[in-house]
């Protein structure tokens, strides 16, 4: 199968090629920088992947072997970060009053968070601030072993931010996180897989092979529609007040996934000892009660 384009980007590239869409972070002559255009292509991004039922499985990377994401782009100076000063000069992005309230990265994460698709971060170099934050929602981070990585926020005069409170304690524990977070200094991928951020370290020239391995693996053998289910049970389990909870949407999944033609394929391909050949659509075929959740709205907090 040839590698396919998907939409029309400036700062990020998609591409899709057996089942496996690539996100590459492109911004050659800034280290892959985070801007309010990027934010917005890596919505868009994965709205294109939900909506494709050919994309099984999505691997965000960066652009060259320098870095993954080097975090904000800092050329506007002082004001980087006063983004009711960038709105004033008319920024992309940044007129409306809700973006200016609303934190960029964590509009990335959470749209992440709500992929239907199983999402691999390959981190290819440094990867700091939104860098790193941006990969928590991700599901299997691996790292080449010349990725460094940083939550500098408060070397910066800022906070961690990309709801990187609710992700990044729930990874690797609250003393890790804090450490890394009170600390922001920049560490490398070797003390990142010893502290659960990576799972994996393999050599640069090896990375995107061994992130294609893993996800050729997942959009060859398993169910669409069981992986969409899969994830948003884990995640969203993760802040359940008790096992009841996980429990009740279990039944649900179990009951109407057991009668559907996917777990009958499952079975027979077992046992007549063949690849399974899964038929069922995330753009069809998700079970009647999804989703389950009722959807968060963003609300700014006001002090009046």
């Amino acid at each position: 199968m040839s590698v396919a384009k998907l939409g029309d980007f400036e700062e990020i590239k998609l591409e899709k090629e057996d089942g496996v869409a690539t996100l590459t972070l492109y911004r050659p002559e800034k280290m892959n920088a985070f801007t309010g255009k990027m934010m917005q292509e890596l919505i868009e991004a994965f709205d294109i992947t939900d909506a494709d039922d050919d994309v099984k499985v999505v691997i965000v990377t960066g652009h060259g072997e320098r870095a993954f994401c080097a975090g904000a782009d800092l050329s506007s100076g002082a004001k980087t970060f006063d983004y009711d000063a960038r709105a004033k000069d008319g920024e992309a992005g940044r007129s409306q009053e809700v973006d200016v309230q609303r934190d960029g990265g964590g509009r990335v994460t959470l749209r992440i968070f709500e992929s239907l698709k199983p999402v691999i971060g390959a981190i290819n170099g440094a990867a700091v601030g939104i860098g790193v934050t941006m990969q928590l929602p991700m599901d299997i981070r691996i790292a080449s072993d010349n990725a460094r990585f940083g939550f500098v926020f408060n070397r910066r005069g800022i906070n961690p931010e990309a709801a990187s409170s609710w992700f990044l304690p729930r990874l690797v524990g609250i003393s890790q996180a804090l450490e890394w977070c009170y600390t922001g200094r920049v560490f490398p991928a070797a003390e990142a897989l010893a502290g659960g951020l990576v799972s994996e370290v393999v050599p640069q020239a090896d990375l995107m092979k061994r992130a294609k391995e893993l996800a050729s693996e997942i959009a060859e053998n398993t169910a669409p529609v069981s992986n969409a289910l899969t994830r948003q049970m884990m995640w969203r389990m993760l802040g359940a007040s008790h096992p009841m909870d996980a429990h009740i949407v279990d039944s649900a999944a179990i009951y109407e996934r057991g009668r559907s033609p996917d777990a009958k394929e499952g079975v027979m391909s077992f046992l007549e000892k063949r690849p399974a050949k899964y038929t069922v659509s995330v753009s069809e075929g998700m079970p009647t009660f999804f989703p389950w959740w009722e959807e968060e709205e963003f609300e700014w907090i006001s002090k009046t």
